[in-house]
C-alpha cells in the first residue's frame, strides 16, 4: 500500500467516523474501487479506528477524565455496598447507560462474519442501500424537535433504544454516529448531547472492533506490513478525526444535519446503479493510484 492510499484512507475514515456518512461503507467503497482488499486492507482499517479512537480522547478528554474517576468510585461503592441504582449522580447514570447500550451488540456480534462478508466482497449494492436508509434516518431526525435530556439523565429505554441502532450500523453503509445520534435524538436529548452520548458510546465500540480485527491479520500479512503508510495513516486519521467532531458538534447545533441526508441519498442512489452496473456487465471498476 503506498503512503498515498494511506492518506486517502486516513482522510476517508477519520472524517466519516464521526460524521454520520458511514465510515465503514465509505472504505469499502473505496477498497472496492482500488482494489485494495484482503489482509493488508484489514491492517489499515484498524490502525485507521485507533487513529480515530484518539481523537475522540483529544475532544472529551474531560469529560472521559470524570467518568474515569466515578467509574473507580463506583466500583468502590459496589463492594462496600453503598451502590444504589436509584441514586446515582450524572456521571454515574452516564456509565450505566453506556453500559446498558452496549448489550445489544453481544446480540449483534452473532452475526460478525455475515456484516464482515458485506464490506468485504464484490458487491456494493448492499452498500448502496445502507447509504440510502442512512439518509432517511437523517432526514427525521434533522425534523426532529430538541429535546431536554442531557447525557446523565439517558434512562434505561432509551439506552436500549440508542444501543440497537447502533447494531444495526454494523452493516456497511449505515452510520454508527447518525445512528446513535439520530436516536438519541429520537429520545429526547439536548443535540449537543446526543453528540456527546454518541462519541462517548463509540470509545468502546471502536477499540472492541479493532481488538476484534486483529484476529483477522495472518502472520505472513503482518511481516510484510510497510510501517511509514500505517504511521502516517494514524496520525491523519486522528487529526481528520478530531476536525470531524468539532464540525459535527457544529452542525447538530445549528440543525443542519439534513445535509448528510442529501449526500447519503444521492450516494446510495449512484452506488446501487455502478453496482447493477458492474453485474449486468461482469465488470469490476478500478481505479488506478
Amino acid at each position: 500500500m503506498s503512503v498515498i492510499e494511506a492518506i486517502l484512507q486516513a482522510l476517508i475514515q477519520g472524517f466519516t467516523e464521526f460524521l454520520p456518512v458511514s465510515s465503514s461503507g465509505h472504505l469499502s467503497l473505496f477498497q472496492h474501487f482500488t482494489g485494495i482488499d484482503g489482509e493488508g486492507g484489514v491492517m489499515m482499517t484498524l490502525i485507521l479506528h485507533l487513529g480515530t479512537l484518539l481523537a475522540v480522547f483529544v475532544v472529551f478528554r474531560q469529560t472521559i477524565w470524570n467518568l474515569i474517576k466515578e467509574f473507580f468510585h463506583m466500583i468502590k461503592d459496589i463492594f462496600t455496598g453503598k451502590f444504589k441504582i436509584n441514586e446515582m449522580n450524572p456521571d454515574r447514570r452516564f456509565i450505566i447507560m453506556i453500559i446498558v447500550s452496549i448489550l445489544p451488540l453481544f446480540a449483534f456480534y452473532v452475526f460478525k462474519d455475515f456484516f464482515t462478508s458485506l464490506s468485504s466482497d464484490e458487491d456494493i449494492i448492499v452498500e448502496g442501500c445502507a447509504f440510502i436508509y442512512t439518509s432517511i434516518l437523517l432526514f427525521f431526525a434533522d425534523k426532529c424537535v430538541s429535546g431536554h435530556k442531557s447525557s446523565g439523565e439517558v434512562n434505561f429505554a432509551s439506552a436500549l433504544t440508542i444501543g440497537i441502532f447502533q447494531g444495526i450500523a454494523l452493516v456497511p453503509g449505515i452510520s454508527r454516529s447518525g445512528s446513535t445520534i439520530s436516536s438519541a435524538l429520537f429520545c429526547g436529548l439536548k443535540r449537543d448531547s446526543a453528540v456527546e452520548y454518541s462519541f462517548i458510546l463509540g470509545i468502546p465500540v471502536i477499540a472492541a472492533g479493532a481488538l476484534l480485527s486483529i484476529n483477522d491479520i495472518g502472520a505472513d500479512a503482518i511481516a510484510e506490513i510497510q510501517i511509514l503508510p500505517l504511521v502516517i495513516g494514524f496520525i491523519v486519521s486522528a487529526i481528520a478525526g478530531v476536525l470531524a467532531i468539532k464540525l459535527i458538534k457544529w452542525l447538530v447545533a445549528k440543525n443542519r444535519f439534513k445535509i448528510f441526508s442529501f449526500y447519503t441519498l444521492i450516494l446510495g442512489v449512484a452506488t446501487i446503479a455502478v453496482g447493477i452496473c458492474e453485474k449486468i456487465y461482469d465488470y469490476r471498476f478500478i481505479i488506478e493510484i
